[in-house]
């Protein structure tokens, strides 16, 4: 994932996350994400990123996806895992990533306030990068809160095997 402050490198984990996985591909190879930014940044939290341009205009997406966050995969620091409204099945393309161990937003119940967010993988590189964007000025902008002033462009985000 190229961004306007730096590389990131993402793991996807096929094996636990089939369907989340093979969704970011897909949105991924489509160009989706090229020219999106990361639209809410909370320090000591998460950056997310992956639906809005740098207008602040939401990209269309597909339908949404199961919700895999009984995986057994954790929100753990650096991990990557998908956003979603309220809704448990909500998530479409954005994404996540971590910057803290966020307990609170794994799977541990089939309710919806305790179903989770579906991690499916983890930064091996850049998560200086990630630092770096979690450290950036934010704003109220366009009914959005958490957004950096300066836009942090997603660039592109390239699928290696």
């Amino acid at each position: 994932m190229e961004t306007s402050l730096g590389e990131i490198i993402l793991e996807l984990d096929i094996e636990k996350a089939p369907v989340s996985v093979e969704n970011f591909i897909t949105y991924a190879q489509a160009g989706h994400y090229d020219g999106t930014i990361f639209h809410r940044v909370i320090k000591g939290f998460m950056v997310q990123g992956g639906g809005l341009t740098s207008e602040m205009q939401e990209k269309p997406t597909r339908e949404p996806i199961v919700n895999e966050a009984r995986n057994k995969l954790k929100n753990k620091t650096g991990t990557v895992a998908m956003a979603r409204t309220q809704e448990v099945d909500s998530a479409t393309a954005q994404f996540f990533i971590n910057t803290d161990d966020n307990k609170f937003l794994d799977n541990t119940g089939t309710d919806p306030d305790n179903f989770g967010y579906a991690v499916f993988g983890k930064v091996v590189d850049g998560m200086d990068v990630v630092y770096t964007i979690e450290q950036q000025a934010t704003t109220k902008m366009a009914g959005y809160d958490d957004v950096p002033k300066e836009p942090i462009v997603i660039k592109q985000v390239t699928v290696i095997d």
